[in-house]
């Protein structure tokens, strides 16, 4: 099975994100996710879309957009002016994602939707002909270097299920606490497309990416 790595720049060093860029090409990594929060969705604050169109300038990476905000409808247009290629929504953060998931696909681009750790998968059956991805929450959002909740292991086989009758492809994404251990154990209960950030940007970035892309192929 062929796994994605998306590596997630919130922890990256933003006062050089063009060298950070290019140390994630050098590593192998062919998506760039891309947090957005808004202090009000999450407990945090990121940036918006004229930082993306200044990375979008930068290199060809895949921009996955994850928009962890209060009403993301306001800011689906901006990023994809701004660039992005795909696009998540939270389920919990709109009354109308199946709305927000055509309009992403009306525009061309792919479409996401993630779950927050206690949301069940079980509110998807009736968006799937418009998911691109399905991103698990296995961290409550909001902050980088938490430790992954295992209960998600659960979660991520039953989504498997769901997407194995799909029509078309989804990929499988887990975000939150992503390393050389816990990688092995998302790809086992059926993900395929890892978000991470703070494992990486712990020490040698290409280093730490040339190696957990190794344990994804190895698992």
């Amino acid at each position: 099975m062929l796994v994605n790595i998306a590596p997630s720049i919130l922890n990256a060093d933003f006062s050089n994100l063009e060298l950070v860029l290019k140390q994630l090409e050098t590593g192998g990594a062919k998506y760039l996710h891309l947090d957005i929060m808004d202090g009000h969705f999450v407990p945090n604050l990121t940036f918006g879309p004229p930082v993306v169109k200044s990375l979008r300038a930068k290199t060809n990476l895949i921009f996955d957009v994850h928009l962890m905000v209060e009403k993301p409808e306001s800011l689906i247009e901006p990023f994809i002016e701004a660039g992005a290629d795909m696009i998540t929504i939270h389920w919990e953060s709109t009354r109308h994602p199946h709305r927000l998931l055509q309009k992403i696909k009306d525009s061309g681009k792919k479409a996401g939707i993630a779950l927050n750790p206690a949301t069940l998968p079980e509110n998807l059956e009736y968006l799937l002909d418009l998911i691109d991805l399905i991103l698990i929450m296995s961290v409550n959002p909001g902050f980088g270097g938490q430790s992954f909740i295992n209960n998600q292991l659960t979660k991520i086989r039953k989504v498997k299920s769901m997407v194995c009758k799909a029509p078309q492809e989804i990929l499988l994404g887990v975000d939150g606490g992503i390393n050389l251990q816990t990688a092995p154990l998302v790809i086992e209960a059926g993900a395929n497309f890892l978000v991470t950030g703070s494992f990486l940007f712990k020490g040698d970035v290409i280093k730490n990416l040339k190696d957990l892309i190794e344990v994804c192929q190895k698992s």
